[in-house]
C-alpha cells in the first residue's frame, strides 16, 4: 500500500508546542507528539492572538440574557468582540487542511462541555457551551476531523478521528489529479467506505457512473460532498459485521469447516463487545495473504492510518470490545 497521505491539522499552541497557558504551562499531550512525525501541524492559540499575554488572568463565558459573553473576571474586561474577530478572520484563511486538535473546554478554543457563567463573580457553572473560536471551529468545519485532545484519550474516538483525518488527507491529495485518482481512490477504499454508511456508497457508486451527465468537475466535487456526508456518522459494530462477510464470502468455499466456524465465533465474540475488531480484520488479511487477493489487501480498510499510532491502551471507556 502507497505511503500515507500526511494531514494539515490545526491545534492548539499550548498542546506540546508552546509555554502559552494561562499559567504560563505548555501541556504535554502523547497523541499529538505521536502524530508529530506523520502530520503538518499549524499551531494556533487564539488567547494569545488577541493580545491577552503569557501568564494571563483567567477569561469565562459569561451568559447574559441570550448572549455568550468572554470576559476576564480580575480586570472585568470583555475580550468577546476580539475573540470573535480573530476567529473569524483566521478561520476565513484555512486553506489546505484536514482537521483540528483543540484544547478540552476551554473558554476558547473548547468545541464542547465548556462552563458557561452566571456573572463574573464566584460561583458555579449554569450549563455548558463551545469556546468561541471552538465552537466557529465546529460551525464552519464539521466536515473535516475536528476533536479536543481530552476526547482523543478514548481509544474508539482517537481511531474514528484517524480514520477520517488520514482519509480525507488522502482525498485531498489526489484531488489535483482529477476524476480517474478519484475512482481510484473509491476503489481502494470501498470496503471502508461501506463500513461508515452503505447508503452513502451507493450514492457514490451513482456519482461515478454519471460522469457523462455532469462531466468532471461536477462529479468530483459530488463525490467530495458525499464524503464528507459519509463521515458524519460511525461505523457501527452491525455495519463492521457485514463488511467483514463480504470479504469473507471471497474465501469462504476454500475454507475448512473448522476455519468458517472459528470465524463465526470471532464474529458473535465482536457482536456481543467481547472481542475487539481487529482480530477478525487480521484473520480476513491472513485469508487473503494466504489466497494473495490483491485487491483485498490494497484496501484501506485494514489500515486506513499508520498502524504504528494505533495503541489499545485508553482510559478504559468507549473501546469497540
Amino acid at each position: 500500500m502507497e505511503a500515507y497521505a500526511r494531514p494539515r491539522v490545526v491545534v492548539s499552541k499550548c498542546l506540546e508546542f508552546d509555554a502559552c497557558r494561562y499559567n504560563g504551562d505548555v501541556i504535554y499531550n502523547d497523541v499529538v507528539k505521536k502524530l508529530m512525525d506523520y502530520v503538518d501541524f499549524v499551531p494556533v492559540c487564539p488567547e494569545v492572538e488577541i493580545g491577552l499575554g503569557t501568564p494571563r488572568e483567567t477569561i469565562r463565558i459569561v451568559k447574559k440574557e441570550e448572549n455568550y459573553l468572554l470576559l476576564q473576571p480580575s480586570t472585568k474586561r470583555d475580550v468577546t468582540k476580539e475573540m470573535t474577530s480573530f476567529a473569524d478572520t483566521y478561520l476565513a484563511g484555512i486553506r489546505d487542511t484536514d482537521g483540528f486538535i483543540l484544547k478540552t473546554r476551554s473558554p476558547s478554543c473548547g468545541v464542547k462541555e465548556v462552563k458557561v457563567y452566571a456573572s463574573t463573580e464566584k460561583g458555579p457553572a449554569i450549563g455548558h457551551t463551545s469556546g468561541l473560536f471552538g465552537g466557529k471551529v465546529e460551525a464552519l468545519f464539521s466536515h473535516l476531523a475536528v476533536e479536543e485532545e481530552g476526547r482523543l484519550n478514548n481509544f474508539t474516538i482517537r481511531d474514528r478521528f484517524y480514520t477520517k483525518l488520514f482519509t480525507l488527507a488522502s482525498f485531498r491529495r489526489l484531488l489535483p489529479l482529477g476524476l480517474e485518482a478519484v475512482k481510484e481512490f473509491h476503489k481502494k477504499n470501498y470496503y471502508l467506505l461501506m463500513a461508515y454508511s452503505k447508503p452513502t456508497l451507493k450514492v457514490m457508486n451513482r456519482v461515478l457512473k454519471n460522469v457523462d451527465e455532469n462531466g468532471e468537475e461536477e462529479t468530483v466535487e459530488l463525490y467530495q460532498k458525499a464524503l464528507h456526508k459519509l463521515f458524519n456518522r460511525a461505523a457501527r459494530n452491525d455495519s463492521n459485521r457485514r463488511v467483514a462477510r463480504e470479504i469473507f464470502k471471497r474465501f469462504e468455499s476454500k475454507l475448512s469447516i473448522r476455519e468458517v466456524a472459528f470465524f463465526e465465533e470471532l464474529m458473535q465474540k465482536y457482536a456481543n463487545k467481547k472481542e475487539p475488531f481487529s482480530s477478525i480484520t487480521t484473520l480476513l488479511k491472513s485469508h487473503a495473504i494466504r489466497f494473495e487477493d490483491n485487491e483485498i489487501l490494497e484496501q484501506t480498510f485494514f489500515a486506513p492510518y499508520p498502524e504504528i499510532l494505533l495503541e489499545i491502551s485508553d482510559s478504559g471507556k468507549g473501546r469497540d470490545y
